[in-house]
């Protein structure tokens, strides 16, 4: 293995522990982890590894792979002891209580405040000089005469300056940008996120992001996500597919941050 593979492979695997490490301090889902694929990379790249440091990586990846593998043990324990108790059955048994046992249940559980309210001389006086500084009532009630503006015409191109009126239908840009992003893949069909939405100014980068987000949500692409290199790739569809919105759909959150523009474009140059 050449010194540049070695350093990808290193880079691997200290992604590989930083995302079991996020399962045991930021509390991830333990079942996010691909432990299969993780298993195979190690196993990959342990015959190439010579010095200390590269071993003494691989057992720090294995042990924190471990550590993953035994909290996925403890969630399944714990969902299959008696402290669990799950949502949709709590549901049912409440809706199976007749009203004098949920009465009786409400009657155990409520805690009521007690609140008292009274008039206090402060607040009697705030009242008065309230009800002393408004003007007369029938300066209030005066009629006031609607000012009068004389009708015009106006243009189209008027009507889109003031933002009356869009120049495109929301649609219409959809259509357009999926051809963009057709246009831009690579021979495998597919481009960087951050290559597609990625602008010069950082709001036009915005409004691509967003933009690219419909075009997911209305079956115009897909994302290809790559947890492991931290990688995501926008695939265009040769045509809409609608019947994803038929479907439940998983939602990816996505960093469109200042820094994260700030990075990419210094990647870029």
């Amino acid at each position: 293995m050449s010194t540049n593979d070695k350093k990808l492979s290193g880079e691997r695997l200290q992604r590989i522990i930083e995302l079991c490490r996020s399962v045991e301090e930021r509390g991830v889902d333990p079942f996010a982890v691909d432990v299969d694929d993780i298993i195979a990379t190690l196993h990959k790249c342990f015959p190439d590894w010579e010095s200390p440091e590269e071993l003494t990586l691989d057992a720090e990846a294995v042990q924190y792979l471990a550590s993953v593998i035994q909290n996925q043990g403890d969630w399944v324990k714990h969902r299959s002891t008696s402290l669990y108790t799950d949502p949709f059955l709590l549901e049912e048994k409440i809706q199976r209580l007749d009203k004098e046992e949920l009465v009786n249940l409400f009657t155990k559980a409520w805690n009521p405040v007690i609140e008292l309210e009274q008039l206090s001389i402060p607040s009697l006086a705030e009242a008065m000089k309230y009800w002393g500084d408004l003007a007369p009532i029938d300066e209030r009630w005066k009629k006031t005469v609607p000012m009068q503006v004389e009708a015009g015409a106006t243009t189209l191109e008027e009507l889109v300056r003031l933002r009356i009126l869009a120049e495109k239908t929301f649609f219409e840009e959809l259509e357009a940008f999926w051809t963009e992003l057709k246009q831009r893949v690579g021979e495998n069909g597919k481009i960087r996120y951050w290559d597609f939405v990625g602008a010069d100014a950082y709001k036009e980068t915005l409004d691509r992001a967003y933009m690219t987000s419909f075009l997911v949500t209305y079956g115009y692409a897909t994302l290809e996500l790559r947890p492991l290199e931290e990688e995501i790739f926008i695939k265009p569809f040769t045509k809409p597919r609608t019947e994803l919105a038929d479907k439940k759909m998983v939602s990816v959150p996505i960093s469109v941050s200042h820094e994260e523009w700030t990075r990419w474009k210094e990647e870029k140059q």
